[in-house]
């Protein structure tokens, strides 16, 4: 291609994509809020046209079907200048471009979040890590004890708080194979409340003082979807808080932050994001007090990659930020709303996901034939849906269990008319034990599949041997049926239910593996273009951004991230070897490994 003809193409391929246009044909769109003024980069004069970078020397994987790999990538400002053959490319090379030699490593778009929750994720970056192996030592409860000493006596946080949080417990990875108890956390501490948050995010364990300073009694009733576990042959509770139980009590004694604080912790989150390479990360399930944070992030400039954030559709009162200018396919400040969160159902590995067939093994306390349970009636689970549909509000929905989907399935064809569903383009977040029969009925009904295949990994063998037997743990985040129908998912880590790593949910999307080396459900594995796919172009889709990231194509943003190797090309069995060297954002680097 002649150099002028290419600069031609290069430069109309920009201008077309730093408009709105890209907007158009989303049915019901929030207000569109051009924040970065940057317009074009491409003038008149050749000057204009010359790029600040230009990346080289390894493989670039683009995510574009049409055009899988190519030889260079040019970037000016904060936009893909061009995409192609080297020789091609370098017609944009001027003094003042800098010439990066990948030096054989990979460079790929920036891993877009599909579900997760940033906001506790800075919970989870200042409470003792209480992870399993291999993201933690505590593999007992003794363990877990003396991690909460080490944490009271080194941390910082708990003189600020004035309590204890400790984050990532897993009673099926503990030697007890059940949850710490009030009597253990007593334990540790008699005068500083403690709060252990199991890793699923829907149980928590409390001692003695953080119970009664939830106001949690003998007397106490179980709250709507939710359980207080008690003593056995009594009222008494035990410290351990299900779902709603849960999730009500924290509220109650969550020490009140300054702004400051609070923006500190989301930096500390920001910061972990950023070394898995995601340049686009998600609030999945944000309070009124997490997006107030999160504003006044963006308007202090301290947001490095873009946030969009899906309120609690049960606490956002009256919504009145549903009104803009943050409710945008826009970002102001790397912040924008996107739409709410309905969440119907617990946790497969919790034994609170809701089900039609019973739990092979059920939890303490209760019968054989114990299926879940979910978190709200037909009724309303109904209602809120028609109100997200009917507002033109893109709605996420927890839903685990298949019991909880035909609900969310029920739900959504109630809403109104079918295009009016499709419109807002509904998702299904976790869908751990979707049915083949209910597959179809998510693509009639236009409902976005966000699933789970990181689960096969860190609890695979959990599910095949208590939680759901053979074959139903065989099938878990069905990826393989889904792409029999034609349609399209994403893969997500559910942070902080796991480490935010796009490596780690990479390398289950693709094998399946679980912790004893066995591989869950063979015919759901995908191929590596796949699974990366699904981490970005996909993920972009799902979030009505797919004009602007997702691959890597002139005229879109410059979220860029280099891996250490080629995951298309190098054995699969191997691709949690891989690593995030550099994270860009909008062509700027904004993180870089420094042992590399």
């Amino acid at each position: 291609m002649q150099k002028r003809q290419f600069l031609t193409r290069a430069a109309t391929a920009v201008a077309a994509a730093s408009g709105t246009s890209w907007l158009a044909g989303c049915a019901s769109p929030p207000p569109v809020v051009d924040e970065t003024k940057q317009g074009p980069f491409l003038g008149s004069t050749q000057a204009a046209t010359l790029a600040d970078v230009i990346y080289f020397g390894g493989p670039i994987l683009t995510m574009n079907d049409a055009q899988r790999q190519v030889e260079a990538l040019a970037v000016k400002g904060a936009q893909i200048a061009a995409v192609g053959d080297l020789a091609s490319v370098k017609a944009l090379q001027g003094q003042g471009t800098r010439m990066v030699d990948l030096q054989g490593r990979t460079l790929i778009p920036g891993f877009v979040d599909p579900h997760s929750h940033i906001g506790g994720v800075g919970l989870q970056a200042i409470s003792a890590n209480l992870l399993p192996p291999p993201d933690g030592p505590n593999a007992s409860i003794a363990q877990l004890q003396k991690t909460l000493r080490q944490y009271i006596q080194t941390s910082p946080e708990v003189k600020q708080l004035g309590m204890v949080f400790g984050f990532g417990y897993d009673d099926s990875q503990l030697k007890e194979r059940r949850h710490p108890t009030r009597a253990d956390l007593d334990a540790v501490s008699r005068s500083l409340p403690i709060v252990v948050i199991h890793q699923s995010g829907h149980f928590a364990a409390m001692n003695s003082v953080a119970l009664e300073k939830a106001g949690i009694s003998a007397g106490t009733p179980n709250p709507e979807g939710g359980v207080i576990r008690r003593q056995r042959g009594s009222q008494q509770p035990d410290g351990v808080l299900e779902e709603n139980a849960f999730f009500h009590s924290l509220g109650k004694i969550m020490p009140k932050l300054s702004l400051e604080q609070a923006i500190g912790w989301l930096e500390k989150a920001q910061e972990l994001y950023l070394e898995f390479g995601y340049t686009t990360v998600q609030d999945g399930r944000a309070d009124p007090g997490a997006v107030a944070t999160a504003i006044a992030a963006a308007k202090a400039g301290r947001l490095k990659l873009d946030v969009v954030s899906y309120p609690d559709i049960l606490q956002m009162g009256e919504g009145a930020f549903m009104k803009g200018p943050y409710y945008s396919r826009s970002y102001t400040g790397h912040f924008r709303i996107g739409g709410v969160k309905l969440t119907l159902d617990g946790s497969p590995q919790g034994k609170t996901a809701w089900l039609t067939q019973p739990y092979k093994a059920p939890p303490k306390g209760q019968k054989p034939g114990y299926r879940g349970y979910g978190v709200l009636p037909d009724a309303k689970a109904s209602e809120q849906v028609a109100k997200a549909v009917s507002n033109g509000w893109q709605i996420l929905m927890h839903a685990n269990g298949d019991a909880a989907i035909d609900q969310m399935i029920a739900a959504v064809r109630a809403s109104g008319p079918v295009e009016q569903a499709r419109a807002v383009r509904p998702v299904l977040i976790h869908g751990q034990t979707l049915r083949r029969d209910q597959i179809p009925q998510l693509k009639q009904l236009g409902i976005f599949p966000s699933l789970f295949p990181m689960h096969t990994f860190y609890w695979g063998d959990w599910h095949r041997d208590s939680v759901l037997g053979d074959p139903r743990a065989q099938n878990i985040s069905p990826t393989g049926w889904v792409l029999e129908q034609g349609m399209r998912f994403t893969s997500h880590h559910d942070a902080p239910v796991a480490l935010p790593s796009s490596i780690r949910v990479l390398d289950a999307t693709v094998n399946r593996v679980t912790r004893t080396g066995k591989v869950l459900g063979a015919e759901h594995r995908v191929s590596p273009w796949v699974a990366l796919q699904a981490q970005t172009l996909w993920s972009a889709y799902q979030h009505f951004e797919d004009e602007r990231k997702g691959s890597l194509e002139a005229g879109k943003l410059a979220d860029l991230v280099i891996l250490s190797d080629n995951p298309l090309t190098m054995e699969p069995g191997k691709l949690s070897t891989l690593k995030v060297m550099e994270t860009i954002k909008e062509g700027r680097s904004v993180w870089q490994r420094k042992d590399s």
